[in-house]
């Protein structure tokens, strides 16, 4: 049997209304002076109430920042830095979506270990001691709250990961009632993205295991059996439940068996485009899954009955997967095209040649990926429509 390592936060809470217990268990961690990451949108909804109130009720004094920006930029964790150091706190705290639980993970991490940003970019460069961390999600869809990676946008508009250990929280805290509120569009976008971390952990080329297998299957059957009535009916909390747990699972597989090409080259979408890292994902996914079928046949067959009960046995299972797949993303409403988000055929080399950089993801794929296959799957996605290659590019 293939040796392997798997590495994950030491406590999770899943839990309507769990969200009221912070206090508990930040006194627990021996905490009085607590920053709350967020943005503002999370706490203009409301969604950081309950939190503050029972914090300041217990006598802990709280610090707030709320400038958290979507694919986090360098700055904006430096900012975060610098007020909790300014206010000697001693825990930090995360409520919202993977963004801000991304700019938590580095802001515990800067504060304490006093490393730069820039020198910590990479695998297992981050080793230094960190404050306490406690990670609240209110979205269903990154999994940032038990994985140990946090993606940056650089002041060139290259999306980088800090990857280490250091980063997993002290606690993860799942409260279904906290995503009541998301629309349609970012349940969808979010959790396809959740689905994406399935798939890509169960079929990645390196530190692929049993554990990581288990987790993904399960975490995939509880996306795809929730995410349509999630879509239709927000106040399901049944349904945001199932969301949200298999979201959990799924961010622990691929923190363990990492992903690969659909981020790879949804990453230039967010960066230079600005849109939501969910929808990018979602924009690739079945051009890479297309792509990856000749080399991933076996593994999708496997995933098949999850999405299709009817394609258990059938020669052809791999192929009804990618169609079930693609049949849940036009249920939910996903953007069909990249066109749909303002990129046009002059953007696509550039798109190309900023996925290739990903090549920490871009060697987990099942199938290796050339620049001509990056622009081909781009070029794809924005119309339906392949393009020759420019010969100046790549």
């Amino acid at each position: 049997m293939t040796p392997f390592t798997f590495q994950t936060c030491p406590n999770i809470l899943f839990e309507a209304g769990a969200s009221a217990k912070l206090p508990e268990i930040v006194g627990a961690l021996g905490a009085r002076r607590v920053l709350l990451v967020t943005d503002r949108g999370v706490r203009g909804a409301g969604l950081t109430a309950r939190a503050e109130a029972a914090l300041a009720q217990a006598g802990m004094h709280l610090g707030v920042f709320d400038d958290v920006a979507a694919d986090p930029p360098a700055a904006v964790i430096e900012a975060a830095t610098a007020q909790a150091r300014a206010q000697e706190c001693d825990l930090v705290l995360s409520i919202g979506g993977g963004s801000a639980l991304d700019t938590a993970k580095l802001v515990a991490y800067l504060a304490r270990s006093h490393d730069r940003l820039d020198d910590i970019y990479g695998v297992g460069l981050a080793t230094g001691p960190r404050l306490p961390l406690v990670l609240v999600p209110t979205t269903a869809g990154t999994g940032s709250e038990v994985t140990p990676i946090s993606i940056v946008t650089t002041p060139t508009s290259e999306k980088k990961g800090v990857v280490s250990p250091r980063l997993l929280p002290d606690w993860a805290v799942l409260d279904p009632e906290l995503t009541l509120g998301l629309p349609p569009a970012v349940t969808a976008a979010t959790g396809i993205d959740a689905m994406v971390h399935a798939i890509e952990a169960y079929t990645s080329r390196h530190r692929k295991n049993p554990i990581s297998d288990q987790l993904a299957r399960q975490a995939l059957a509880l996306l795809a059996g929730h995410i349509r009535t999630a879509c239709r009916d927000g106040g399901d909390v049944e349904a945001r439940a199932g969301m949200l747990l298999g979201s959990m699972l799924a961010g622990m597989a691929f923190a363990n068996a990492p992903v690969a090409a659909v981020h790879a080259l949804a990453y230039p979408i967010g960066a230079l485009f600005h849109v939501p890292h969910g929808l990018s994902n979602a924009l690739v996914l079945m051009g890479v899954m297309r792509f990856n079928l000749p080399e991933a046949a076996g593994l999708y067959a496997e995933l098949a009955p999850l999405l299709d009960p009817a394609a258990a046995g059938l020669p052809p299972a791999a192929g009804r997967f990618v169609a079930a797949l693609d049949a849940l993303c036009r249920d939910c409403a996903v953007p069909a095209s990249l066109a749909a988000v303002g990129i046009g055929e002059a953007d696509l080399p550039r798109l190309a040649a900023d996925a290739m950089k990903q090549t920490r993801l871009l060697v987990n794929n099942p199938r290796e990926v050339t620049f001509a296959d990056a622009f081909a799957i781009y070029s794809e996605a924005l119309d339906g429509r392949t393009r020759p290659v420019p010969a100046d590019a790549g």
